[in-house]
């Protein structure tokens, strides 16, 4: 049974405004805004803005109050700074890098995705929506006192921090993102009550060069809060799907959260350059899915959704994020289904791109549940194993049954 068959439809916010594209380090750089501009173009006219439970927020400038909710003051006042002054050099925030250049602004655009995620929690906390989305958000490489990796601001632990302030006992954090989500990690490394899984290719190939299943926290409390699955760089969808399922689930019925956050970083893309995955729309669609279905069972639905990665950027963000949109709202989408001729019209005229004339890649997604068997042979099994004998007896689970 595919995991979009009979969501439930339940008041949800999505956080979109166009000056959410002012998050822009120039016409070079891969995480170009025009992809945001693409999702949100897409997902209006499939009409998921529209739908009865769909509520749209323009996000606002997170102040620095919030912000350092995640973020030390020093850091975000050399933000401030260079967002000022781009022309200076402050080498230890960060900033100036060719993969995080600083320009002016930058403070604000930083701060209004990390505005977008707290606005999410704050939809949760008051109980105006079950489930949230900020595709804009998803900075997960930001650390409390540096840029890195295209991220200013981490706006999921400014959203996590902002939900254990304000009552809420445990968070778990999901990430699949193709690269490790180190700097969420960070933030809450000695926090038993956040538990951050990040599911990517290994750091042996790819960016940040972290995320090893040994990375499982530290002794004492928050010992097994951090969760780590590095997969093989030609990770397949069935494969992919697979290591969620072996690993993520048991975790978290352990663990009890009682919000989940999920990064839906898409660059898994078998059309996206920037790593060696080969994971399909369908795939990505599936997981979404898979993590909603989680936060029903485990949090009465509470479930905030952001974006990520993803710089195949008229072709898989853009529908890998109206498909995450509408699983959130209970409409999933037929994969099937074309992609709307007035879209396609927008993307041809506007960037000069044939926009995919599908909303899925027609791929066979079928997957091998763990209780089928572990091969030693299989890389991903082995990868997987090493994740499960790591974390798993600190949660009283057999490795090889569980």
């Amino acid at each position: 049974m595919s995991f979009t068959e009979n969501l439930s439809r339940v008041p949800t916010t999505v956080l979109w405004a166009p000056s959410l594209s002012d998050y822009f380090f120039g016409d070079y750089h891969p995480m170009h805004p025009s992809r945001l501009d693409a999702t949100a173009a897409l997902a209006r006219e499939l009409g998921l803005f529209d739908l009865p439970q769909v509520s749209l927020e323009a996000p606002e400038v997170a102040t620095d109050e919030q912000l350092r909710l995640a973020h030390d003051a020093a850091y975000i006042q050399q933000v401030h700074a260079i967002s000022e002054d781009p022309t200076q050099s402050i080498p230890e925030c960060g900033l100036g890098t060719e993969d995080t250049p600083g320009y002016q602004g930058i403070h604000e655009a930083s701060a209004r995705l990390a505005g977008g995620s707290l606005q999410a929690a704050q939809a949760i906390l008051d109980e105006r929506a079950v489930h949230a989305v900020n595709f804009s958000g998803g900075m997960h490489h930001a650390a409390r006192s540096r840029a890195s990796g295209f991220c200013v601001y981490n706006d999921c632990a400014v959203a996590i921090q902002h939900l254990l302030e304000h009552g809420v006992t445990r968070v778990a954090y999901i990430d699949v993102d193709a690269h490790h989500g180190d700097g969420t990690q960070n933030i809450f490394w000695d926090n038993p009550a956040v538990m951050t899984i990040s599911m990517h290719e290994s750091g042996m190939t790819l960016f940040p060069g972290t995320g090893f299943s040994n990375e499982s926290g530290p002794c004492g409390e928050a010992a097994g809060t951090s969760v780590n699955i590095a997969l093989p760089g030609d990770t397949s969808d069935g494969a992919w799907i697979r290591a969620f399922d072996a690993v993520v689930p048991p975790l978290l019925r352990e663990f009890q959260p009682e919000v989940i956050v999920s990064q839906h970083g898409c660059d898994s893309h078998f059309a996206d350059e920037m790593s060696h995955l080969s994971i399909s729309v369908d795939a990505q669609r599936e997981l979404a899915a898979y993590i909603g279905r989680l936060a029903d069972e485990l949090c009465e639905g509470r479930w905030i959704a952001t974006g990520g990665g993803g710089y195949s950027v008229h072709n898989a963000v853009p529908r890998s994020w109206a498909h995450l949109i509408a699983i959130a709202a209970g409409d999933p989408l037929d994969i099937r289904r074309p992609t709307p001729q007035a879209w396609q019209k927008y993307m041809k005229e506007k960037y000069g791109d044939d926009a995919p004339g599908f909303l899925g890649d027609a791929s066979d997604i079928w997957w091998r549940s763990w209780e089928v068997g572990y091969d030693p042979a299989d890389e991903v099994d082995r990868t997987v194993m090493a994740t499960r004998k790591e974390i798993f007896p600190l949660w009283g689970l057999d490795p090889w049954f569980d």
